[in-house]
């Protein structure tokens, strides 16, 4: 993929998001933030799969985007996987053809100061995961 597509993904998705807004009904919420930019990110499973309520910067909103995307319909486990891919991608910039559009936020890697900006959404997913396990 191009550059110019890679931006392309990460500006749709952080400016118009499908998966965006907390569902009436959801089984599993996750909730993240960092205190040092005021970024914060809510993730909730609902009946259509993951959705994100996202408070902050373009990277914010498209990893969440992409993120619910490539979750939706994935196990535990298989969620468990695309993080730590994911975490790789971020801090190394090597594309991985099984993230699919995630690949667009490779540059990352290159913006240390904005690592934490593309991961905070997987902290709150991991949350959401965590916390619907222990109840049930």
């Amino acid at each position: 993929m191009s550059e110019a597509l890679y931006q392309s993904i990460v500006l749709e998705s952080s400016r118009n998001p499908q998966h965006a807004g907390r569902p009436a009904v959801f089984n599993a919420e996750g909730r993240s933030e960092n205190r040092m930019c005021g970024d914060i990110i809510s993730i909730f499973r609902g009946a259509d799969g993951w959705r994100h309520e996202a408070q902050g910067c373009a990277i914010l909103a498209a990893s969440a985007e992409l993120m619910c995307i490539a979750a939706t319909g994935k196990t535990a486990a298989e969620i468990s996987m695309l993080s730590w891919m994911f975490e790789k991608l971020v801090n190394t910039g090597e594309v991985n053809p099984e993230l699919g559009d995630l690949n667009a936020l490779a540059s990352i890697a290159q913006y240390p100061s904005r690592l934490r900006c593309a991961t905070l959404p997987w902290s709150a997913l991991g949350n959401a995961i965590a916390g619907d396990a222990e109840n049930g």
